[in-house]
């Protein structure tokens, strides 16, 4: 669960220390138990918020400079020394489209040259850029990865972190 709206209807997930990323409630069962499954749910859904609130607060305090957004592009898609030819063309168009979409997405912009913008970038990145090779089960696998924790934003936000 997120308030975040990155360009279109899918949501950026974050990597918070102190939120669970999904939880269940069952529909069965007796009203008391429903009720309180209800307030359970409701409580992680504030706790969560809350957490989310103070991360985009310290992720959006932290200034980047271009130089930095560039290393920390290079180091999230990295090159092999000994890549040929197509890997390296490869290489340099996702790390175009991430550059892309932190220098010059609309939205983003508007958001300063932070970590938060970084990660928003990111996350734009990692959920909507065309695959290289795409299967039939690329969208439920997105899906799946995007859920249970991507990880390319994952990786962004364990970036911030050592930073």
């Amino acid at each position: 669960m997120t308030p975040i709206r990155v360009v279109c209807q899918n949501t950026l997930n974050l990597s918070l220390n102190q939120a669970r990323r999904s939880w269940s409630a069952k529909h069965t069962g007796n009203v008391q138990n429903r009720m309180h499954e209800a307030r359970e749910t409701l409580g992680l859904a504030y706790k969560y918020m809350e957490n989310l609130g103070k991360e985009i607060e310290i992720l959006s305090r932290i200034k980047l400079s271009d130089s930095k957004v560039m290393e920390a592009i290079n180091d999230l898609i990295p090159l092999s020394k000994d890549a040929s030819d197509i890997q390296r063309k490869n290489v340099e168009q996702l790390r175009d489209d991430v550059k892309i979409r932190y220098f010059e997405a609309p939205d983003l912009k508007v958001l300063g040259k932070n970590w938060y913008r970084f990660i928003n970038a990111i996350s734009d990145h990692a959920t909507h850029v065309k695959p290289l090779r795409e299967t039939t089960t690329y969208r439920e696998n997105l899906f799946l990865k995007t859920l249970e924790g991507h990880p390319m934003i994952d990786k962004a936000y364990q970036m911030f972190e050592a930073a």
